[in-house]
């Protein structure tokens, strides 16, 4: 019988100095062709501002699936709810089932932590985050985790304050005077219009967009993404699901190629370097992996 794992039990199990590791092999799998991961299947829910994504895959052993609701609007709740199902690759029988909004806040903030270590300036030291829900705090912690940081600052038109208040971070007043200067930039909002402008970003910074996952939305302006340059999880669902890698019409390379030694990632102090993350499913099964295997608390 396939066993039910919790939010709860998902949280005692999991942590950010085995995840990242595991995201950084994950990134790498899916480059080298080692992993099966279709584009992610998308619908709209009629009459309603949501979507249901389906996401299957195979990787480094793990076989499953995630589902996930994204419901932008939401007020008072979460936007993402999902759940995962993993099989036995050998015999496809169901081995667990898992709530996945934590695994999805939690992957996906590892991943922006192996493209902060692995693109960011090594003497980067001021963090700006845009945005204050849930991968606000998500990348609060996985950036901390691979990179010290001396000053770090928030920006959320609603919920900075508080944020900054219950987090010992500082709150800016807008999104521009959060950014100007930083070294490293968490863009993770609702929003489908830029709330980052490329004026506003300093020579030789990294920025990780985690929002807009649709094709006609956008986080960056275009001075951004013309000028910036631009790494994402899969170039695959890049191409057709990114609105702001759609205005970039270009893809330098996927971050796990990066990983591979494939590509050099920064190549001077003063580039802008952006990594777009989608989300993969080889990273939902590939966590769930880690939260089966772990030996309880």
């Amino acid at each position: 019988m396939a066993r039910h794992f919790t939010r709860d039990e998902v949280a005692r199990r999991l942590s950010y100095d085995v995840l990242v590791p595991a995201m950084e092999r994950a990134l790498a799998d899916l480059s080298a062709g080692k992993a099966v991961q279709p584009v992610r299947t998308t619908i709209q829910v009629p009459g309603r501002e949501g979507y249901l994504f389906v996401m299957p895959a195979y990787a480094d052993g793990a076989l499953g699936a995630k589902l996930v609701s994204y419901f932008p609007k939401n007020v008072g709740i979460e936007s993402h709810f999902a759940s995962i199902q993993l099989f036995d690759p050998a015999s496809g029988e169901p081995v667990a089932t898992m709530d996945g909004t934590l695994i999805t806040e939690m992957r996906t903030a590892a991943v922006s932590a192996v493209a902060t270590e692995r693109l960011a300036r090594k003497d980067a030291r001021v963090l700006a985050i845009v945005g204050a829900g849930v991968q606000a705090r998500s990348h609060l912690a996985a950036l901390r985790s691979v990179r010290a940081f001396d000053e770090i600052r928030v920006w959320s038109p609603r919920s900075g304050a508080a944020f900054a208040a219950a987090h010992g971070v500082t709150a800016y007043a807008s999104a521009e005077a959060c950014v100007r200067d930083a070294d490293v930039i968490v863009v993770a909002t609702t929003s489908s219009t830029p709330v980052l402008h490329g004026a506003w970003v300093k020579d030789g910074a990294h920025v990780n967009s985690v929002g807009a996952p649709l094709p006609g939305a956008r986080e960056l302006d275009d001075a951004f993404v013309r000028r910036a340059t631009v790494f994402v999880d899969s170039r695959a669902g890049a191409e057709i699901e990114s609105g702001d890698v759609i205005a970039a019409g270009r893809i330098e390379a996927e971050l796990g190629e990066v990983v591979l030694g494939r590509h050099t990632g920064r190549s001077s102090d003063t580039e802008v370097t952006w990594f777009k993350s989608l989300g993969m499913a080889v990273e939902d099964v590939v966590s769930a992996r880690l939260v089966l295997e772990a030996p309880a608390s």
